[in-house]
């Protein structure tokens, strides 16, 4: 008796993977969980205009939940800098008006409003619910920001200090001190690694099926040899003449007029395409197996070095695979094959040979992994897909070492740690933007410095004004920048203090004022930071970033400070 066997329809995309196609396919199925589990924790003050700007980003893309704290009300000056606040807005709460209207955005997020003083925020808020903290300026430095950097690096959590005045802006990252980036996607043309001088038993085998009687083949089948093996096939005999493979560049332009020589011209199309591909090929591909330098430097890490109990699973996972290059002299083989010449079933031959030595690769570092788990006694194994992902992305793994955020003390004075002379060197280049961060560094620690004959901080930022704040600005400023000059005792102060004034004059006319356009851009670079760090893949900036659209030469420096 026979059956019928009718199949499942097949199942087309969800509903949500419709939805966030594109950004899917930038961070993957992975990455979007991570970001619909998140919780962001947003400290407004001045015209919170960026903060917001930031907020509405996150949103879009499906963040799971966001937290305003703002303690101020909107005003008419709100209105018209604010696209998250609406004339019926007028005397509420800004942080439920922003957070009413952002949620409009996406129906699928969460959000939140704390009308509180910072101040207070710190003593009854539980921060470690929190996945990132975002701080925006203007805030005291001494009694807000400097105890949220502290609370905030003992709980591991990542914080982000912004500016946005006028046509300046700023933002510094404080990382945990050690934030590993796994999936950081490079380039592709640079991922390539092919092992054409390392090869492996079975690529050498299933070469020589491939390109035995290369000679005599038909113009169709010498024309698809996919060129990798064309390579493999040469090299071969190169080795046979000269003992070794190609070692320098010589050598490998004799080598490629080698394999040039091979390819026929007497075809219709005058030559093969396959070849062309090869010879192309030959000074990006061999290349012997190395360990870049990124990666030595984690392996000499204490703790990967020695792993224990309480160690991340990154380093014991950088461990297991410090020892399989001991053991092999390469790293474990990622399995991607470029694009080529071949017909499909030779290509799909060559793709799985790959993946086989790729996937033997990883079996080898997760049973070293599985033995060292049991040694140390770990309740909880590492993921076979997190160890996965190492393996075929370790080359271009990035470990970075967070520092605090750089905050000047009541008194003007700045620990630069050990910084001063490349900061001395950025000031006298008028196309760094180290002049504007000097200058908003001063502006903090002036408005601290104000406050203390306010009765908030909040009363300070209505009564500021450009008259002011110019003159002590300008005097902190620069008091800031000879400190550092006199590391250089050739430095041209006098031009450098210049640009110093001005920029100073130009931040006290803007007074706390923000331009929408100028936050709308802070907003999308501080997004586009917060979402590296939250599904941990492209590396994030390390650590501070100035845009400066006013000056003769606008655009943005990033200091590691």
């Amino acid at each position: 008796m026979s059956t019928t066997f009718t199949p499942s329809p097949l199942q087309g995309p969800t509903p949500n993977e419709r939805k966030f196609d594109r950004q899917l396919r930038l961070w993957g199925a992975n990455g979007q969980q991570a970001l619909e589990k998140s919780h962001i924790l947003l400290i407004n003050s001045g015209s919170g205009v960026a903060g917001v700007e930031t907020l509405k980003n996150l949103v879009l893309p499906s963040i799971g939940a966001f937290t305003i704290c703002d303690n101020e009300f909107v005003t008419e000056a709100d209105l018209g800098v604010n696209f998250f606040l609406e004339q019926e807005s007028l005397g509420k709460s800004r942080a439920q008006e922003t957070c009413k209207y952002l949620q409009e955005l996406n129906s699928q997020v969460q959000g939140y409003s704390i009308q509180k003083n910072p101040k207070t925020l710190l003593d009854t808020e539980d921060i470690t619910k929190y996945d990132i903290v975002l701080v925006a300026a203007p805030q005291d430095i001494q009694t807000v920001l400097r105890p949220l950097a502290e609370l905030t690096a003992k709980h591991s959590i990542p914080l982000i200090y912004l500016h946005c005045l006028g046509f300046l802006s700023h933002f510094s990252l404080q990382l945990t001190d050690n934030f590993p980036v796994v999936e950081t996607h490079p380039d592709p043309e640079t991922t390539q690694d092919l092992r054409l001088l390392d090869p492996w038993d079975d690529l050498l085998v299933h070469m020589k099926s491939k390109t035995n009687g290369l000679e005599s083949m038909s113009d169709h089948d010498h024309g698809h040899v996919p060129y990798l093996l064309l390579l493999l096939h040469y090299l071969e005999q190169w080795k046979s003449q000269h003992g070794t493979y190609p070692e320098n560049y010589a050598d490998k332009r004799e080598f490629r007029k080698m394999v040039q020589a091979g390819a026929r011209t007497s075809n219709p199309e005058g030559g093969e395409e396959n070849y062309d591909e090869a010879v192309s090929a030959v000074l990006k591909s061999l290349n012997p197996p190395q360990v870049p330098s990124g990666l030595r430097d984690i392996f000499k890490e204490p703790a990967c070095k020695a792993p224990t109990t309480e160690s991340s699973s990154f380093f014991l996972t950088a461990h297991a695979i410090s020892a399989f290059v001991s053991a092999t002299g390469a790293l474990p083989l990622p399995g991607t094959l470029p694009d080529m010449k071949a017909q499909s079933a030779d290509y799909i031959a060559l793709q799985n040979l790959y993946r086989s030595k790729s996937q033997a690769d990883i079996e080898a570092i997760t049973l070293t992994i599985r033995d060292l788990e049991s040694t140390l006694q770990r309740p909880k194994q590492i993921p076979a897909k997190e160890i996965e992902a190492f393996c075929k992305n370790a080359s271009w793994v990035k470990l970075i070492h967070g520092r605090p955020l750089l905050l000047p003390n009541a008194d003007g004075q700045v620990s630069w740690n050990g910084l001063e002379k490349m900061v001395a060197r950025e000031l006298q280049d008028d196309t760094s933007k180290m002049v504007p961060y000097i200058a908003l560094l001063a502006l903090d620690c002036l408005l601290h410095n104000l406050s203390a004959n306010m009765k908030t901080f909040e009363e300070l930022l209505k009564k500021c004004s450009p008259e002011s704040l110019e003159q002590p600005l300008v005097e902190l400023a620069s008091k800031i920048s000879t400190d550092v000059l006199a590391q250089d005792p050739e430095a041209d102060r006098e031009e450098v203090l210049g640009r110093v004034g001005d920029i100073c004059k130009e931040i006290a006319r803007y007074g706390p004022v923000e331009l929408h356009n100028t936050a709308a851009h802070l907003g999308g670079m501080v997004a586009q930071e917060v979402i590296k760090l939250i599904t941990k893949q492209y590396v994030p900036v390390d650590n501070t970033c100035v845009f400066d659209s006013f000056s003769k030469t606008p655009g943005a420096s990033i200091f590691r400070l």
